[in-house]
């Protein structure tokens, strides 16, 4: 054989090769097993539920971030622009500062929990949420853990907001301005307000970090999430 004939031969032996590799890694939702989709959906949030608790649990992980930082809630974010008009504005930071502090003191104590939750869910469950929107994991994440994470979070948040120092006035305001209907209920108490925009905030967070999964799961450099979101594309 010459040297032509050699290297066609050798590049065609290549394409067969390249399109035989790519066939095989042509894998659509139906190929994947039960176990491999609940394995895959584990991961994912497992990982996503991690790595939103290390962001947000920190000094300014809510403060800081513009999508989920708390501020005072309705009728009373208005008034507080007032109130730095008439001088009082140092009060209206510390209380905002100590509101976004009680969430960040707050957040770490999910991490059990939420790894809890996921290894819990069942394997039927799976597949049709990998088949659901880009934060179909991080809702039914949520529906499972909201409420008993909102109930360990809540003592903490007490805890934090009690030194602030306002918090007898904002309840006072809140309750007043509750009966108007310029302020919900439940926003009402401030300790219950922090603790429903922390767990917003986590979720948030938690699915923003599965629609990076979804949208590469390669880069996890996990095989297992490469495959099992990989079929969704």
């Amino acid at each position: 054989m010459n040297r032509r004939e050699f290297h066609t031969t050798s590049f065609l032996q290549l394409l067969t090769l390249t399109a035989w590799s790519q066939a095989a890694q042509a894998i659509s939702l139906n190929d994947i097993t039960g176990a491999d989709a609940s394995t895959g959906l584990k991961a994912a949030l497992e990982k996503g539920a991690l790595s939103a608790v290390s962001l947000l649990g920190v000094t300014d992980g809510f403060m800081r971030n513009d999508n989920i930082r708390i501020v005072l809630p309705g009728y009373l974010n208005d008034a507080a622009g007032w109130l730095k008009k008439l001088g009082q504005g140092k009060k209206v930071d510390e209380l905002i500062l100590g509101m976004n502090r009680a969430a960040e003191s707050a957040v770490p104590m999910a991490k059990d929990m939420l790894v809890g939750a996921v290894k819990s869910m069942s394997v039927q469950d799976a597949k049709t949420i990998l088949q659901g929107g880009s934060t179909a994991a991080t809702n039914y994440f949520s529906s499972k853990t909201r409420e008993p994470l909102g109930q360990q979070f809540l003592p903490v948040i007490t805890q934090a907001t009690a030194k602030v120092g306002l918090v007898d006035k904002y309840n006072a305001v809140a309750g007043k301005a509750s009966k108007l209907g310029l302020v919900k209920p439940q926003d009402a108490s401030l300790e219950h307000y922090v603790n429903g925009k922390a767990l917003d905030g986590l979720y948030w967070m938690i699915g923003e970090e599965e629609k990076k999964i979804r949208q590469d799961p390669i880069g996890t450099g996990s095989a297992i999430l490469s495959k099992v979101f990989g079929a969704l594309k």
